[in-house]
């Protein structure tokens, strides 16, 4: 299993933006759209054994939004930034009048979340990694047939507090290579890892 946990650090959590300006008043919702494309689609199909959570944390709990998205259930996501954009955007809005989480269309689930627990979680998790400019090869830390947890950031660099979450929690820091990318070209590489050492059954370096 592939899991992926990303901060939105200026997307507006209650989904108020317009699918007009995804890079501007959408707090650069047009690179998280296109993480999760990126995450899940294929050719002609999606990844199944992928899972991605985004927390967005532009606002304290109660206002701050996690939205899950579970490849084995995930339906009507397209390969197209603004679809992408509007299904997300869709789960936000409708989460401002339910307080517990639901099921907002088949494989992505929204509620209320503390932004620095979700991430303290997740950092616990099996074979979880931080993926940052500063880090070892990926390819090291990868291997075929072990579950993977990355904690990857918007494009925007971590904040002081999960700055020291990350940095205390002890995870190894991997790096997909010299030059800083857009977080989607990041998980086009992760993936690209993963499926090398999976076929293989040797890390991909």
């Amino acid at each position: 299993m592939r899991r992926f946990l990303l901060i939105a650090h200026r997307v507006p959590p209650t989904g108020e933006f317009t699918l007009n300006d995804l890079a501007g008043g959408g707090g650069r919702m047009d690179e998280v759209a296109r993480a999760v494309s990126t995450a899940f689609t294929l050719s002609n199909d999606l990844r199944r054994d992928t899972e991605m959570t985004i927390v967005f944390s532009a606002a304290p709990p109660p206002v701050a939004r996690k939205v899950e998205l579970v490849g084995a259930r995930l339906r009507y996501l397209n390969p197209d930034e603004r679809s992408t954009a509007a299904l997300l955007k869709n789960a936000l809005v409708r989460a401002v009048d339910f307080p517990r989480e639901f099921e907002s269309s088949p494989g992505l689930r929204v509620a209320s979340v503390d932004p620095a627990a979700e991430l303290r979680a997740f950092l616990e998790r099996p074979g979880a990694l931080w993926l940052c400019e500063s880090g070892g090869p990926l390819a090291d830390s990868v291997r075929g047939g072990a579950d993977h947890a990355f904690v990857l950031s918007d494009p925007y660099e971590p904040t002081e507090a999960e700055r020291s979450l990350l940095e205390g929690s002890g995870v190894p820091r991997c790096s997909v290579g010299p030059r800083s990318l857009r977080t989607s070209q990041v998980i086009d590489l992760v993936h690209h890892a993963v499926d090398v050492a999976e076929a293989t059954g040797r890390p991909a370096g």
